[in-house]
C-alpha cells in the first residue's frame, strides 16, 4: 500500500547530469540565493558586510535583484514593506554584529504588524561559535539571543549542507499565519568555502494553513445569528489575509456594522452604510461597541489603540478570531478561535443565518455624526485641511507609509485608505524613520503606481541617507515631510503633562536644498498649496520631496 506522502518525483536525466556536475566557483552564499530563487524569492533587500561577503558576490552569479540601502534598519524597513505589499517573504541579507543588531527596530516592527521578512545575516567563523570570547571583528556571545524575543523563530546553520533546509523552514516560518520576521545566520567560513553540493532547483514555499476549529465556528455563527445588536472589529489579519470581500459580506448578512483599527485600515469601505470607519480612538465608538451584545473582532489582538488606551470593557459576548495564539483572549475574555481571518470568515459565511435590522445605518450614522461634532468644537481646520489635502492629491490605488508623527495619528482615525493594503504605518511598534525606506520597498515591490512617504521632520532624519536610495534606482516615491521644528507629539505629551516641553526641538536642515543635492526634486509648499505640490509631485516619475513647514495638532484624547 502506497500513501500519498510516500511518494518521491523521480529527478529527470537533464537534474541529475546537473547534480553530478555543478558549475564550479561557487561557495556557500551561492546555495544561499540559489535557495531563495527556488522558493520564488526575486529580490532581495540589504547591506554588505565583511562576514557576508560570501552571499553577496554569489548575487552576482543569479538572477536576484539587489536593493542596497544605506542603514540596516531602513533596508528592515524597506523588506517589510515588499512584504506587506506582495505577501511574500522579503529576503533581507545582512553582516554580522553591528550590522544585525542595526536591524533590530525594524523587525520589532514587522513583527508587531506580521511582516514576513526573512533575514539572513552572516557570522563569526565557526570556531567562535559557542560563546567563547575569541575577539573575532563584530563577536557576541550569542548573536541569536538578541533577536529571540523579536523574531518568529531562529534558524542557525553551521555547515554548508544545513543552508537550503534552514532557509526553507524560516521562509515557511515567515509566512505561517501569522506573518513575521524569521532569523538566519550563517558563519563567514561557511559562506566562503568553495561547495561541490549540487545548485538549489526545488523546495516547498507553501506554509501550512491553519483553519478554524469547526465546532467554534459554529458556536459562533449561532451567536452571531442570534444577536440583537452585533458589531465588528476588524484589524490588520483582514488585510493580511486577504479577507475583505469576505468580511463585507459577512457584515451585510448580519446587518452588523464595522470598525477598522489603524492596522486594519481599508479592510471595510470606508463610505458604506455599516462603516464606523477607523474612528477607533473616540469614546462614541468605545460606547457603541461596548454595547454590543455580540461583537466580532477579527484579525486584532484589541491591543492598546485598538481598545481606545484599554478604555474599552465589552459587556457583550466577544468572538475573536486571531491567528497569533499569544493575543487571543489576552486582553479580554472570548470566545477564541484560533484561525487565519480568511478562512474563519468562510466558514462563518457558510454557517450564519442572515439578520433583518433596517435601524443599523441609522445609528452608525448618529455615531459618526457624535464624533463629528466634538472634533469639529476643537477648532482643527487646519489639520483637517491637511488631510483631506493628503486624500485628493494620492491616487485611490497608490499605497501610503507613514511615520510616527501627528499627521499619521491623524490618518488612523480620519484618512480613507480607499482599500485594502494600501495604508501602513510604524503604529505596530511605533519606532520613528518608518515611513520614507518602507515607501522605497513598496515601489520596488510594485513600480507601476506612485507611492506616498509622509514623515515629521524628526522621522525625517532617521531615514535621510536614503534619498541616494531612492536616486540610484530611481524608485517612484513622494516624500511628504511636515516641518514643525521638532518632535511635535512629544512637544504636545510634554507641555500637557508638565506645562513645558524638554529635548524636543531640533535644528533642521533646509530639506528641499538637501533633496536637490541628492539630485530629488523638492519643493517647498503651504497649507493652501499642499494638494496641487504633492499632486504635480506623485504624477512625474521617481523620487521627489515635498516639504510642508507647519505646526499640527492632535485631537483631544477621550481615554484619560
Amino acid at each position: 500500500m502506497t500513501h500519498d506522502h510516500d511518494l518521491v518525483l523521480r529527478p529527470t536525466e537533464a537534474q541529475i547530469s546537473a547534480a553530478l556536475n555543478p558549475p564550479p566557483g561557487r561557495n556557500g552564499g551561492d546555495l544561499v540565493v540559489e535557495t531563495l530563487a527556488a522558493l520564488g524569492a526575486t529580490t532581495v533587500f540589504g547591506l554588505p558586510g565583511q562576514h557576508a561577503l560570501g552571499m553577496f558576490d554569489a548575487l552576482r552569479r543569479s538572477d536576484l535583484r539587489y536593493i542596497g540601502l544605506r542603514v540596516e534598519n531602513n533596508a528592515g524597513f524597506a523588506a517589510d514593506a515588499y512584504g506587506r505589499i506582495t505577501g511574500e517573504a522579503a529576503p533581507l541579507l545582512l553582516s554580522t554584529g553591528p550590522g544585525a543588531l542595526t536591524s533590530l527596530a525594524a523587525l520589532q516592527e514587522a513583527s508587531a504588524a506580521s511582516a514576513p521578512v526573512l533575514a539572513i545575516s552572516s557570522q563569526i567563523p565557526t570556531a567562535g561559535l559557542g560563546g567563547g570570547r575569541h575577539g573575532y571583528l563584530h563577536e557576541l556571545p550569542d548573536q541569536s539571543a538578541s533577536f529571540r524575543g523579536v523574531v518568529k523563530s531562529v534558524h542557525t546553520v553551521r555547515t554548508q549542507s544545513q543552508i537550503p533546509s534552514a532557509i526553507e523552514a524560516a521562509w515557511k516560518s515567515a509566512l505561517t499565519a501569522p506573518h513575521g520576521p524569521v532569523w538566519v545566520e550563517i558563519p563567514q567560513d561557511v559562506l566562503l568555502a568553495e561547495t561541490s553540493i549540487p545548485v538549489v532547483t526545488g523546495g516547498d514555499a507553501f506554509p501550512e494553513e491553519l483553519p478554524p476549529r469547526p465546532e467554534l465556528t459554529a458556536v459562533a455563527a449561532d451567536l452571531l445569528s442570534n444577536a440583537a445588536r452585533p458589531a465588528i472589529i476588524a484589524g490588520g489579519g483582514v488585510v493580511r489575509s486577504d479577507a475583505s470581500r469576505k468580511l463585507r459580506q459577512l457584515a451585510e448578512t448580519l446587518r452588523a456594522p464595522v470598525v477598522t483599527t489603524p492596522g486594519g485600515k481599508g479592510a471595510f469601505p470606508w463610505t458604506h452604510p455599516l462603516s464606523l470607519q477607523s474612528w477607533i480612538e473616540d469614546r462614541h465608538t468605545t460606547d457603541f461597541l461596548e454595547d454590543a451584545d455580540v461583537l466580532l473582532v477579527v484579525g486584532s489582538g484589541l491591543g492598546e489603540l485598538s481598545s481606545n488606551y484599554h478604555t474599552f470593557k465589552p459587556r457583550g459576548r466577544v468572538i475573536q478570531i486571531e491567528a497569533d495564539l499569544g493575543k487571543l483572549e489576552s486582553n479580554h475574555p472570548a470566545l477564541g478561535i484560533h484561525a487565519d481571518a480568511r478562512l474563519a470568515l468562510q466558514a462563518l459565511l457558510e454557517t450564519v443565518s442572515p439578520r433583518e435590522d433596517e435601524e443599523a445605518p441609522e445609528r452608525v450614522r448618529e455615531v459618526l455624526a457624535r464624533v463629528a461634532d466634538r472634533i469639529a468644537a476643537q477648532e482643527l481646520t487646519l489639520e483637517q485641511d491637511v488631510l483631506e489635502s493628503v486624500r485628493r492629491a494620492l491616487p485611490a490605488g497608490s499605497p501610503s507609509f507613514w511615520d510616527m508623527t501627528i499627521l499619521a495619528y491623524w490618518a488612523w482615525s480620519a484618512f480613507d485608505a480607499k482599500g485594502p493594503n494600501l495604508l501602513h504605518s510604524a503604529q505596530g511598534a511605533g519606532g520613528l524613520g518608518y515611513g520614507f525606506p518602507a515607501a522605497l520597498g513598496a515601489a520596488v515591490a510594485d513600480p507601476s503606481r506612485p507611492v506616498l512617504a509622509v514623515s515629521g521632520d524628526g522621522g525625517a532624519l532617521y531615514s535621510i541617507a536614503e534619498l541616494a536610495t531612492a536616486r540610484q534606482y530611481d524608485l517612484n516615491v513622494t516624500w511628504l515631510i511636515v516641518d514643525d521644528g521638532g518632535y511635535g507629539i512629544l512637544r504636545e505629551y510634554m507641555t500637557d503633562a508638565f506645562g513645558q516641553a524638554t529635548a524636543t526641538e531640533l535644528t533642521r536642515p533646509d530639506y528641499v536644498a538637501l533633496a536637490e543635492s541628492f539630485g530629488v526634486p523638492g519643493v517647498r509648499t503651504t497649507p493652501e498649496t499642499l494638494a496641487d505640490d504633492l499632486s504635480k509631485a506623485l504624477g512625474s516619475p521617481g523620487p521627489s520631496v515635498v516639504v510642508l513647514p507647519a505646526v499640527l495638532r492632535m485631537f483631544a484624547p477621550t481615554h484619560l
